[in-house]
Protein backbone atom coordinates (compact mmCIF):
# COMPACT_ATOMS: atom_id res chain seq x y z
CA UNK A 1 0.00 0.00 0.00
CA UNK A 2 1.49 3.34 -1.02
CA UNK A 3 2.40 5.94 1.59
CA UNK A 4 -0.26 8.35 0.29
CA UNK A 5 -3.01 5.89 1.20
CA UNK A 6 -1.39 5.31 4.61
CA UNK A 7 -1.40 9.04 5.29
CA UNK A 8 -5.02 9.33 4.20
CA UNK A 9 -6.27 6.58 6.47
CA UNK A 10 -4.27 7.91 9.39
CA UNK A 11 -5.75 11.33 8.84
CA UNK A 12 -9.47 10.69 8.71
CA UNK A 13 -9.95 10.51 12.43
CA UNK A 14 -9.46 14.29 12.56
CA UNK A 15 -11.49 15.45 9.55
CA UNK A 16 -12.87 19.00 9.47
CA UNK A 17 -14.33 21.36 6.88
CA UNK A 18 -11.47 23.78 7.40
CA UNK A 19 -9.00 23.99 4.50
CA UNK A 20 -5.34 24.79 4.91
CA UNK A 21 -4.67 28.40 5.88
CA UNK A 22 -2.09 30.69 4.29
CA UNK A 23 0.47 31.75 6.84
CA UNK A 24 0.42 35.50 7.38
CA UNK A 25 3.00 35.74 10.13
CA UNK A 26 5.96 33.77 11.34
CA UNK A 27 7.29 33.21 14.81
CA UNK A 28 10.31 31.55 16.23
CA UNK A 29 9.90 27.90 17.12
CA UNK A 30 8.69 27.13 20.59
CA UNK A 31 10.97 25.10 22.86
CA UNK A 32 10.65 21.45 21.98
CA UNK A 33 10.16 18.63 24.44
CA UNK A 34 13.19 16.40 25.05
CA UNK A 35 13.55 13.65 22.45
CA UNK A 36 12.73 10.92 24.96
CA UNK A 37 9.60 12.58 26.36
CA UNK A 38 6.47 13.85 24.59
CA UNK A 39 5.15 17.32 25.28
CA UNK A 40 2.30 17.42 27.87
CA UNK A 41 0.89 20.59 26.26
CA UNK A 42 0.72 18.82 22.91
CA UNK A 43 -1.02 15.86 24.54
CA UNK A 44 -3.67 18.16 26.03
CA UNK A 45 -4.29 19.75 22.61
CA UNK A 46 -4.60 16.32 20.98
CA UNK A 47 -7.07 15.14 23.62
CA UNK A 48 -9.28 18.18 22.89
CA UNK A 49 -9.07 17.40 19.17
CA UNK A 50 -10.05 13.77 19.77
CA UNK A 51 -13.05 14.66 21.91
CA UNK A 52 -14.27 17.23 19.37
CA UNK A 53 -14.39 14.84 16.43
CA UNK A 54 -15.34 11.68 18.25
CA UNK A 55 -18.52 13.46 19.31
CA UNK A 56 -19.77 13.19 15.70
CA UNK A 57 -21.89 10.10 15.01
CA UNK A 58 -21.03 10.19 11.27
CA UNK A 59 -18.93 12.31 8.92
CA UNK A 60 -18.85 12.80 5.17
CA UNK A 61 -16.18 14.98 3.58
CA UNK A 62 -14.30 15.87 0.41
CA UNK A 63 -10.52 16.18 0.54
CA UNK A 64 -7.43 16.90 -1.52
CA UNK A 65 -4.01 15.31 -1.30
CA UNK A 66 -0.97 17.11 -2.71
CA UNK A 67 1.95 14.82 -3.60
CA UNK A 68 5.47 16.19 -3.96
CA UNK A 69 7.78 13.40 -5.09
CA UNK A 70 11.42 14.07 -6.02
CA UNK A 71 12.02 14.53 -9.77
CA UNK A 72 8.27 14.42 -10.51
CA UNK A 73 5.71 17.21 -11.10
CA UNK A 74 3.58 18.18 -8.09
CA UNK A 75 0.29 16.30 -8.20
CA UNK A 76 -3.10 17.21 -6.71
CA UNK A 77 -5.59 14.38 -6.15
CA UNK A 78 -9.16 14.56 -4.89
CA UNK A 79 -11.27 12.09 -2.95
CA UNK A 80 -14.15 11.54 -0.56
CA UNK A 81 -14.57 9.86 2.82
CA UNK A 82 -17.59 8.54 4.73
CA UNK A 83 -17.21 7.44 8.36
CA UNK A 84 -19.56 5.94 10.95
CA UNK A 85 -17.87 4.88 14.15
CA UNK A 86 -15.26 2.27 13.21
CA UNK A 87 -16.73 1.89 9.73
CA UNK A 88 -15.50 3.92 6.77
CA UNK A 89 -15.53 4.20 2.99
CA UNK A 90 -12.77 5.97 1.08
CA UNK A 91 -12.88 6.84 -2.65
CA UNK A 92 -9.49 8.03 -3.84
CA UNK A 93 -7.27 7.83 -6.92
CA UNK A 94 -9.62 5.43 -8.76
CA UNK A 95 -9.66 3.05 -5.80
CA UNK A 96 -12.18 2.34 -3.05
CA UNK A 97 -11.41 1.21 0.49
CA UNK A 98 -14.23 -0.20 2.62
CA UNK A 99 -14.25 -1.27 6.24
CA UNK A 100 -17.09 -2.56 8.38
CA UNK A 101 -14.89 -2.30 11.46
CA UNK A 102 -13.82 -5.95 11.22
CA UNK A 103 -12.27 -6.26 7.75
CA UNK A 104 -10.81 -3.91 5.14
CA UNK A 105 -11.52 -4.30 1.40
CA UNK A 106 -9.31 -2.49 -1.12
CA UNK A 107 -11.09 -2.40 -4.49
CA UNK A 108 -8.88 -1.76 -7.54
CA UNK A 109 -10.96 -1.37 -10.74
CA UNK A 110 -7.88 -1.06 -12.98
CA UNK A 111 -6.82 -4.61 -12.12
CA UNK A 112 -10.35 -5.85 -11.35
CA UNK A 113 -9.03 -7.06 -8.01
CA UNK A 114 -10.14 -6.86 -4.38
CA UNK A 115 -7.77 -7.41 -1.45
CA UNK A 116 -9.24 -8.25 1.95
CA UNK A 117 -7.32 -7.70 5.19
CA UNK A 118 -8.01 -7.65 8.90
CA UNK A 119 -8.50 -4.25 10.50
CA UNK A 120 -5.07 -3.36 11.95
CA UNK A 121 -4.71 -3.21 15.71
CA UNK A 122 -3.95 0.42 16.69
CA UNK A 123 -1.05 -0.91 18.76
CA UNK A 124 0.59 -2.71 15.85
CA UNK A 125 3.10 -1.19 13.45
CA UNK A 126 0.38 -1.06 10.79
CA UNK A 127 -2.07 0.55 13.21
CA UNK A 128 -1.89 4.00 11.63
CA UNK A 129 -3.77 2.57 8.66
CA UNK A 130 -7.09 2.83 10.50
CA UNK A 131 -9.00 6.13 10.32
CA UNK A 132 -9.38 6.31 14.09
CA UNK A 133 -5.71 5.76 14.82
CA UNK A 134 -4.48 9.35 14.84
CA UNK A 135 -6.85 10.08 17.73
CA UNK A 136 -4.78 7.67 19.81
CA UNK A 137 -1.37 8.12 18.22
CA UNK A 138 -0.19 10.16 21.19
CA UNK A 139 -0.80 7.15 23.45
CA UNK A 140 1.61 4.97 21.51
CA UNK A 141 5.12 4.44 22.80
CA UNK A 142 6.67 4.31 19.30
CA UNK A 143 6.09 8.04 18.69
CA UNK A 144 7.51 11.17 20.25
CA UNK A 145 5.54 14.35 19.70
CA UNK A 146 5.56 17.99 20.66
CA UNK A 147 4.41 21.49 19.69
CA UNK A 148 7.10 22.86 17.39
CA UNK A 149 5.53 26.13 16.21
CA UNK A 150 2.76 28.61 17.01
CA UNK A 151 1.80 31.44 14.67
CA UNK A 152 -1.02 33.67 13.40
CA UNK A 153 -2.76 32.87 10.11
CA UNK A 154 -5.97 34.43 8.77
CA UNK A 155 -7.05 35.65 12.17
CA UNK A 156 -6.36 32.33 13.91
CA UNK A 157 -3.64 31.11 16.23
CA UNK A 158 -2.30 27.85 14.80
CA UNK A 159 -0.14 25.18 16.37
CA UNK A 160 2.09 22.64 14.64
CA UNK A 161 2.38 19.29 16.41
CA UNK A 162 5.04 16.94 15.05
CA UNK A 163 5.05 13.17 15.50
CA UNK A 164 8.37 11.39 15.07
CA UNK A 165 8.62 7.59 15.02
CA UNK A 166 11.15 6.14 17.42
CA UNK A 167 11.77 3.23 15.03
CA UNK A 168 14.75 4.19 12.86
CA UNK A 169 13.50 1.83 10.13
CA UNK A 170 10.19 3.68 9.70
CA UNK A 171 9.50 4.72 6.08
CA UNK A 172 8.58 8.24 7.12
CA UNK A 173 10.54 10.73 9.18
CA UNK A 174 7.65 12.66 10.72
CA UNK A 175 4.01 13.76 10.54
CA UNK A 176 3.08 17.40 11.13
CA UNK A 177 -0.46 18.16 12.28
CA UNK A 178 -1.64 21.78 12.25
CA UNK A 179 -4.63 22.73 14.40
CA UNK A 180 -6.50 25.85 15.50
CA UNK A 181 -5.39 26.44 19.10
CA UNK A 182 -8.68 28.02 20.20
CA UNK A 183 -11.27 25.83 18.46
CA UNK A 184 -9.30 22.54 18.18
CA UNK A 185 -10.13 22.40 14.47
CA UNK A 186 -8.00 20.47 12.01
CA UNK A 187 -6.13 22.69 9.55
CA UNK A 188 -3.62 20.47 7.73
CA UNK A 189 -1.68 17.23 7.91
CA UNK A 190 1.70 16.79 6.24
CA UNK A 191 3.70 13.60 5.91
CA UNK A 192 7.45 13.58 5.33
CA UNK A 193 8.89 10.40 3.84
CA UNK A 194 12.56 9.51 4.15
CA UNK A 195 12.87 9.32 0.35
CA UNK A 196 12.18 13.07 0.17
CA UNK A 197 8.49 12.80 -0.73
CA UNK A 198 5.97 15.16 0.87
CA UNK A 199 2.22 14.61 1.25
CA UNK A 200 -0.20 17.38 2.27
CA UNK A 201 -3.81 16.64 3.15
CA UNK A 202 -6.55 19.29 3.25
CA UNK A 203 -10.30 19.02 3.73
CA UNK A 204 -13.16 20.48 1.74
CA UNK A 205 -16.81 20.43 2.76
CA UNK A 206 -17.67 18.27 5.77
CA UNK A 207 -21.14 17.15 6.83
CA UNK A 208 -21.52 15.66 10.31
CA UNK A 209 -24.23 13.44 11.80
CA UNK A 210 -25.80 12.61 8.43
CA UNK A 211 -27.64 9.24 8.43
CA UNK A 212 -25.44 6.60 6.75
CA UNK A 213 -26.58 3.01 6.13
CA UNK A 214 -24.29 0.20 7.28
CA UNK A 215 -24.44 -1.31 3.77
CA UNK A 216 -22.31 1.61 2.56
CA UNK A 217 -19.34 0.14 4.43
CA UNK A 218 -19.73 -3.53 3.46
CA UNK A 219 -18.29 -5.23 0.38
CA UNK A 220 -20.91 -6.87 -1.86
CA UNK A 221 -19.28 -9.17 -4.42
CA UNK A 222 -22.38 -8.99 -6.61
CA UNK A 223 -21.52 -5.36 -7.34
CA UNK A 224 -18.14 -6.36 -8.78
CA UNK A 225 -18.67 -9.12 -11.36
CA UNK A 226 -15.46 -10.52 -12.80
CA UNK A 227 -13.29 -9.20 -9.95
CA UNK A 228 -10.72 -11.47 -8.34
CA UNK A 229 -11.03 -11.42 -4.54
CA UNK A 230 -7.83 -12.18 -2.64
CA UNK A 231 -8.46 -12.80 1.05
CA UNK A 232 -5.31 -11.99 3.03
CA UNK A 233 -6.88 -12.21 6.46
CA UNK A 234 -5.13 -14.40 9.01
Amino acid sequence: MKYGIILLLAFFSVMDLTSAQTKTAKSSKLPQAPKEVSDPEAKAALEKLRKKYQAFQTMEADFTLTLEIPQQPKELQKGKIWQKGLKYKLDFNNQTVLSDGKAVWMIMPKNKEVQVNNVPDPGDDEGILSPQALFRIYERKDFIYGITNEYAANGKILQDIEFKPTDKFSEYSKLRLTIDKKTSEFIELRGFSKDGSRYTLNMGKLTSNKPLEDALFTFNKANYPGYHVEDLRE
